[in-house]
């Protein structure tokens, strides 16, 4: 079994569905990554940035990565499956019992 019959098969989801899936992660990753440079030199100089302001911004990063994520999922007609996901997400890091 191939990887993508392996997503298939997780996400329960048609070949097509999965693609678009993959795509909102591609582009929500290199939204993310486009960012980061202009948001950080923002808030401090190239030289002035320690490792703990760097441990923050990922840190900080995780709930606008979240709320770029569920933007394109709307884009590209995917919502219902990112709302689930996000919603299983914050379940497993908040260690809940799905209800």
């Amino acid at each position: 079994m191939s990887w993508f019959e392996k997503l298939q098969k997780k996400w329960d989801v048609g070949p097509l569905r999965v693609i678009l899936i993959l795509i909102v992660f591609a582009c929500t990753g290199f939204t993310v990554l486009f960012l980061k440079e202009p948001v950080l030199s923002m808030i401090l100089p190239d030289g002035e940035r320690s490792w703990l302001f760097t441990v923050a911004y990922y840190v900080l990063i995780l709930p606008i990565y979240n709320v770029i994520l569920l933007i394109y999922g709307f884009v590209f007609g995917q919502f219902k499956f990112f709302w689930a996901f996000e919603k299983r997400m914050f379940q497993r890091i908040s260690k809940k019992k799905p209800s």
